[in-house]
């Protein structure tokens, strides 16, 4: 399979083919602050809740609407912005960033603070749509998934360190403060965008293929369901792992199962971009395995500490690197088109997933986590072994 929908670009020359690395953190950095900027207020809720005026509930949907806004401005915006040149997206973007977290640091009105969290949630469509295709630009073909893996090395940094460091600091400054060196932060990545990322063109006019039609290509609806299937089943579980643990009594060591669990997802995205190049298949099957049998393990011995702990291991090592496989085998599959569809699918179903949790909680309680992890993780491990041809093969490029 050869399948790149990119517009022509050069062909590096032999001393250009290495990995430009000031870019490509750059891009990392971009990642990083559009996670950090979406989650960090989990982790300030109830200061925020109390300053606002609102219902701890209230102050969560600061959360929902970011994402809801990433996952339905991803695909139109993609479509609208498709011919602007890219470093200027990209510039417009973290500014986006850079105001919406200043105004959420200042503003006493929840509905103010709710507009501005919907246009971040906007601009991190256009960010998560072009951390991909950057990459790919950036580097030589032979290294193109290293380069994406490093591109969304952000993700799970602030995963595992970006939001414990922001509510640490938020609880000896607050959160307004916070907010604020978020804004800071992102002013400065303004700044290295536009000294270190090269520009690149949009789409000529008239050279706009629709992107709902990158459903038809072969392998592309194989590997959106995956990311369906999987972003479900892990946000169903680790939006509630706290009340998880408090059930088991390991309320206590909440910081450090999740402090475990971050660790693993650092090793995993180091490994996947490692060997991403090389095996993208194999790498994708143990991910989801890995996944899967961490749940196996909290159906049967939860109220193990050790398998608990055991549990997390597997499950952010499963984790970790899922971002960096499934975009590379999107835009391997659908290019740029299928991109933003997995960008719409992806934070579609992490809003869902939380909902969904909710729900589960409300009717069965938290010991039913697990096992909707391990119904979802079935035909995810069946798919990706299965979708051999297109979706996940074992020879990239072939």
């Amino acid at each position: 399979m050869t399948s790149t929908h990119l517009p022509e670009e050069p062909v590096p020359a032999a001393e250009d083919r290495k990995l430009p690395l000031s870019p490509l953190l750059a891009l990392a950095t971009a990642a990083f602050m559009m996670v950090l900027t979406e989650a960090l207020p989990a982790g300030v809720l109830p200061e925020m809740a109390r300053d606002l005026s609102v219902s701890e509930s209230a102050a969560g949907q600061t959360l929902t609407v970011y994402a809801i806004a990433t996952g339905v401005a991803a695909v139109p915006l993609a479509a609208a912005t498709a011919t602007w040149q890219r470093k200027r997206l990209m510039v417009v973007s973290v500014l986006t960033f850079v105001i919406a977290n200043l105004v959420t640091a200042v503003s006493s009105d929840y509905a103010l603070t709710m507009t501005f969290r919907l246009l971040a949630g906007v601009a991190a469509a256009a960010v998560w749509g072009e951390l991909v295709i950057y990459a790919r630009r950036l580097a030589p073909p032979h290294l193109a998934g290293r380069a994406i893996a490093i591109a969304m090395f952000g993700i799970p940094l602030a995963l595992s360190l970006g939001i414990p460091a922001g509510t640490f600091l938020g609880s000896l400054f607050g959160w307004r403060l916070t907010f604020g060196l978020i804004a800071l932060v992102s002013l400065l990545l303004v700044v290295w965008i536009l000294a270190s990322v090269p520009d690149h063109p949009g789409r000529k006019p008239g050279h706009r293929e629709p992107i709902l039609r990158a459903f038809r290509l072969p392998g592309v609806a194989a590997i959106l369901f995956v990311v369906a299937a999987y972003v479900l089943a892990h946000n169903t579980f680790y939006t509630y792992i706290a009340t998880f643990l408090d059930e088991y009594d390991m309320g206590g060591d909440r910081d450090t199962v999740l402090l475990v669990f971050g660790i693993a997802s650092m090793v995993s995205i180091f490994v996947t971009g490692a060997l991403v190049d090389r095996e993208l298949r194999r790498l994708t099957v143990a991910s989801a395995v890995l996944f899967l049998v961490a749940s196996v393990l909290l159906v049967l011995l939860a109220g193990s500490p050790f398998a608990v702990y055991g549990a997390m291991i597997l499950w952010g090592l499963g984790w970790g690197g899922l971002s960096t496989l499934l975009q590379t085998a999107v835009t391997d599959a659908g290019g740029d088109r299928g991109q933003a569809l997995l960008v719409t699918v992806w934070n579609s179903f992490m809003a869902v997933g939380g909902v969904a949790g909710g729900v589960l909680l409300d009717v069965l309680g938290p010991t039913s986590f697990p096992w909707s992890v391990m119904i979802l993780l079935v035909p995810v491990v069946l798919v990706v072994v299965a979708a051999r041809a297109h979706a996940f093969p074992a020879q990239r490029g072939s």
